[in-house]
């Protein structure tokens, strides 16, 4: 869970997350680190050697939630999604769709993949990515590449939206 747990979805609030993270230095190598929240110590994103995650937006628990209601809040989550998603291509053009499925195959076959990859994969951000790129914004007027996807764990763990910054290219990997 993160610090944004069951608070509304806001679309300019979403907006103002991907730019702070888009204009942030970004680490140039090194290990990847989570970073948490210092009051509640709730997931507040990754980062590693030229990216970071983070989320914009978590739904609240369903725990003990069933269908409709659960429906209801996949269908909202769904909705906060494309309305992001269409805020950026409005912003940047069409996006590019990157696949999870080989970093999935990768993570349960325990198979190195690159840090980017590693990081989703282990905050259990496995929703396929929405990706621009590059685009500009960087702290130096660098280029940069921001993916956004929409993720759950499992069936009563949140809705997470978020946002992946990077320095190089978000690309498929190769299926082995």
């Amino acid at each position: 869970m993160t610090d944004l747990l069951g608070q509304p979805f806001v679309s300019a609030e979403a907006l103002d997350r991907v730019e702070r993270l888009l204009a942030q230095p970004l680490p140039p190598d090194g290990t990847v680190a989570d970073d948490h929240d210092p009051v509640g110590a709730e997931w507040a994103g990754a980062r590693g050697g030229g990216f970071a995650v983070a989320p914009v937006w978590e739904s609240r628990s369903l725990v003990g939630v069933y269908a409709p209601e659960w429906n209801e809040v996949e269908e909202a989550a769904e909705g906060h999604l494309a309305e992001l998603v269409g805020e950026l291509e409005r912003r940047w053009g069409a996006r590019r769709v990157v696949g999870m499925r080989v970093p999935l195959i990768r993570r349960v076959a325990r198979q190195p993949m690159p840090p980017f990859f590693e990081a989703l994969c282990d905050n259990d951000l496995l929703g396929d990515l929405a990706v621009w790129g590059p685009v500009p914004g960087g702290p130096d007027g660098d280029d940069r590449w921001v993916a956004v996807s929409l993720n759950q764990s499992d069936g009563d763990a949140p809705f997470v939206l978020a946002v992946a910054v990077a320095d190089h290219p978000v690309a498929e990997l190769e299926d082995d």
